[in-house]
C-alpha cells in the first residue's frame, strides 16, 4: 500500500474550503476538475457544471488532501459521518482487488473496482463499520 489519504465531501462549496486550505498549508493544487469536463458533465443541471468534481492539494511528505462537491442532481446526500472517505492508493490492481475484497466483507459496495476515465482502477466501499472507503490503482503504475 502506497498512501492513505482523506477525501472529503462537501455540499458545492469545495472551491471555497480549498481556496482556504490552500491558504493555510500553502502550495498549488495538483488537480482541479470540474463536473463540465467529465464525460457526463454535460446532462448535470447548469447550477452544477462549475462545481468540482475533484481537487487535490499536496500537503508534504507524500499526503494529499482531496474533495468533491457532493451533487443533490447526483443522488448524493450529506450527513456527518459521511462528509468523508479514506483513499488508499495500491501499488497493483492486485493489491487495491484484495484489500476491496477484504474491506467489502460485511460492508456494501457503492462502486465496484473499475478502470475510470481519470486512468485509475477505482473503486468504493462502506465497510462494516460505517467508514467509506475508496481504493485506487494509477494506470501509470507498474502492476
Amino acid at each position: 500500500m502506497v498512501t492513505v489519504n482523506p477525501y472529503l465531501n462537501f455540499m458545492g462549496n469545495t472551491e471555497e474550503a480549498f481556496t482556504f486550505y490552500k491558504s493555510v498549508f500553502g502550495g498549488e493544487f495538483l488537480a482541479l476538475q470540474r463536473f463540465k469536463d467529465t464525460p457526463e458533465g454535460a446532462k448535470l443541471p447548469a447550477e452544477d457544471q462549475d462545481k468540482i468534481m475533484h481537487v487535490a492539494l499536496p500537503l508534504g511528505n507524500g499526503n494529499m488532501l482531496m474533495a468533491t462537491d457532493a451533487l443533490e442532481s447526483m443522488g448524493h446526500t450529506l450527513n456527518v459521518g459521511n462528509n468523508f472517505s479514506l483513499t488508499i492508493s495500491t501499488e497493483s490492481e492486485a493489491e487495491a482487488d484484495q484489500l476491496f475484497a477484504k474491506l467489502s466483507e460485511g460492508g456494501q459496495v457503492t462502486m465496484p473496482l473499475e478502470k475510470a476515465f481519470w486512468g485509475a482502477y477505482f473503486g468504493m466501499v462502506t465497510d462494516q463499520f460505517g467508514i467509506q472507503w475508496m481504493v485506487s490503482n494509477d494506470y501509470n503504475q507498474p502492476n
